[in-house]
Formats: C-alpha cells, sequence, structure tokens
C-alpha cells in the first residue's frame, strides 16, 4: 500500500503527517507559536480532556491455592483411608489413614520430628500441648515446653478418642503439623498403597485462592511484589488482586518445566477465602498487570502531537480557536491506549488540538 502525504502550512513553515497517523514533523527553525487562518486548519481536531493514563500487560492464568506442598508418611505402611481431594481439612480432623488409624491434623510451625513421650522438652512440646488444650483435652493442664504427667494424660483421652490404644506416646507417623487449616489439592497414594517417607501421600496448600499467571522473561518488573493487577475469573467477575512473588513451575511427565522460559507468579486475590467461590478451577481466568498509572492528567490522542524541528526540537500541539490556530510547546509524559499525556503553560482541560487525517 503506498503511504500518503498531507501537508499543513502553519505561516511560514510546512507540517507534513502521514495519513495512517503518528507525530507530526514542524520544519525549519521557526517559531512554535506561528498561526495561521482558515487555510492553515488541520484536516481534524481533537479535545483535551483530562484522565486516567494506565499502561498494562494481560496474560492468562489459572485459580490455585497458595503454599502447595506434599505430605510424606513419616513411616512406613498401607493406606487404609485415602485423601480426600478437595476437601478442606482444620484441626483434629484425620488427612488419610495409615495401617487403619488417622493421621490428624494439628497445628503448629514445627514439624513432626521425633516421637513425643514423657520427660520431652522443646516448642514442639508447647505446640502439642496448645492443641490438646484447643481440642478440648486436658482442662487443667499447664500449656509449656514440657512433656509431663498431665500432658501423657491428656494425650491418652485423646488417643481414646480417636481408637487409638492410650499409650500417652505420641508417634511421629500419627500426626502431621501444618500452619492451618489446608485444601487438599491431590491424592498421591490411592487406597492400598504401601507408602514411606520416600513418596507423597497428598498434595495440600492453603485454604487461601491465588491466580498463577505466566510472564515472558522481559516481563521482570512485572514480577515485583505487591504490584497491583486485575483478574477476571472464569465467570467474568472483576477481582483486584496483587502479586506476592513467583513459584516454581510444575514439571511434565518428561521432567521438563511447563513454563519453559517464562516466569510463573502467584497473584492473591482481595477478598480471603472466598474471593474464588464458586469458579471453575479448571477454566482460565485473565490477568492485567498495571505497570504504571498516572491519575487525573492532561491527555491528547497521539497524532496531534507535533516534534518540533530546529535549534530547540521538543513537541508542539496546534491549538485550534475557531478560524486560525497557534502551535504551542508542550512536554509530554507516559503513551497509554493511543493518548499521550501533555503539560505546558498554554495547555488546559477542553481546548481543540489538530490531529493528522485518518
Amino acid at each position: 500500500m503506498k503511504r500518503r502525504t498531507t501537508f499543513l502550512t502553519l505561516g511560514a513553515v510546512t507540517v507534513a503527517t502521514a495519513a495512517t497517523g503518528g507525530v507530526l514533523f514542524l520544519d525549519g527553525g521557526g517559531d512554535a507559536g506561528a498561526s495561521g487562518r482558515d487555510d492553515a486548519l488541520p484536516p481534524a481536531t481533537a479535545a483535551v480532556v483530562r484522565t486516567d493514563l494506565v499502561q498494562s500487560r494481560t496474560v492468562d492464568g489459572r485459580i490455585d491455592f497458595a503454599q502447595r506442598r506434599a505430605v510424606k508418611s513419616a513411616v512406613e505402611g498401607t493406606i487404609t483411608v485415602a485423601a480426600s481431594e478437595g476437601r478442606t481439612l482444620i484441626r483434629g480432623q484425620a488427612l488419610y489413614e495409615l495401617n487403619d488409624k488417622p493421621v490428624t491434623l494439628l497445628y503448629g510451625p514445627v514439624p513432626m520430628f521425633r516421637d513425643m513421650r514423657t520427660g520431652d522438652k522443646g516448642s514442639d512440646v508447647l505446640q502439642l500441648e496448645r492443641n490438646l488444650r484447643d481440642l478440648g483435652y486436658g482442662a487443667s493442664l499447664y500449656v509449656d515446653t514440657r512433656y509431663d504427667k498431665d500432658t501423657e494424660a491428656a494425650v491418652r483421652q485423646w488417643q481414646k478418642s480417636l481408637n487409638r490404644e492410650p499409650t500417652g506416646t505420641v508417634g511421629r507417623g500419627e500426626v502431621v503439623f501444618q500452619p492451618g487449616q489446608v485444601k487438599v489439592v491431590s491424592a498421591d497414594a490411592a487406597l492400598a498403597d504401601q507408602v514411606g517417607p520416600d513418596g507423597p501421600v497428598l498434595t495440600i496448600a492453603s485454604t487461601k485462592p491465588v491466580v498463577l499467571a505466566q510472564l515472558d522473561q522481559s516481563d521482570g518488573a512485572l514480577t515485583s511484589k505487591n504490584t497491583k493487577v486485575e483478574v477476571t475469573l472464569p465467570s467474568g467477575r472483576k477481582v483486584a488482586g496483587r502479586v506476592v512473588g513467583t513459584v516454581r513451575p510444575e514439571t511434565d511427565a518428561s521432567g521438563a518445566d511447563a513454563a519453559q522460559d517464562g516466569i510463573i507468579v502467584e497473584v492473591v486475590l482481595d477478598g480471603g477465602a472466598g474471593a474464588a467461590s464458586g469458579e471453575d478451577a479448571k477454566a482460565s481466568a485473565s490477568v492485567q498487570f498495571v505497570s504504571e498509572a498516572r491519575k487525573g492528567v492532561l491527555a491528547v490522542p497521539v497524532e496531534a502531537i507535533v516534534a518540533l524541528r530546529g535549534e530547540n526540537g521538543g513537541y508542539g500541539l496546534q491549538i485550534v480557536r475557531g478560524a486560525t490556530s497557534k502551535m504551542v510547546r508542550v512536554e509530554t509524559g507516559m503513551t497509554a491506549d493511543g493518548q499521550i499525556e501533555v503539560s505546558g503553560p498554554d495547555v488546559r482541560e477542553g481546548l481543540r488540538v489538530g490531529v493528522a487525517a485518518s
């Protein structure tokens, strides 16, 4: 397609612009304030507006849950009740059953690294006693770091409620400590499977919904913590969120990274656990990353900007008033969605400016 060029006469200078739009070029070193009459008017005009400019990038994402991790059995045994995928579990409930006995979820940051019995001391004992108290066992139990006779009595009472032998000792394979309630993402071991410390029994995650989105390596700036996003969920509902960090990409059957050369970021949704309630977790979401925003600035179409050539250079706008026009110098700023930020003593909201012919 041949490129057409339109010439406009402004006083003693000539302005040329491609018909496809873009920046006008003011030839010569003349005054940027030159004016003209009817024959100097541009082919079209647009208003100077006050608006918000936002630079963004939109990518596909999917709903997931934060802090996904595998749970392994501390001891060898046979799965007699498998984990229930999709279920949310709280303190005192069984994650699964091993050798016909429940493996119970308790709350706390310290993992179960030893059998606990009378005479032991440590932070793991402290969190066990807190759980016993909160589950209603050992009303007179003094919660501290010592596993004493009162602790043993509370454990026996709790074990009876679970149909376990009331030994008063808590074995490594009997409980799993997690920071809080969890969601079962997948059951990695099925009924009758033999399990042990080498393989996962189930995969759990926080109950807080997140969206995982893949960015290119060149989008590294958008992975910064607290970068704001807007997520369009599969239902079409829009929810605000923020980036909390990057996550390790999942691997496919061959062991290769599913993300390949991309970066996977984790986005926390505003609204907590109910933010994605009722949404189809298998459908795609749309994630809009806001890289820069300017609020309440004056803006014009990009096609209105004139590149001033000559000794001073810079940029200008052709202000149109009735049958006359005047070129004024402006400072330019952010560009977004075909508009560009402008400022200067001669620019105000509502003015008409010349634009290139479409």
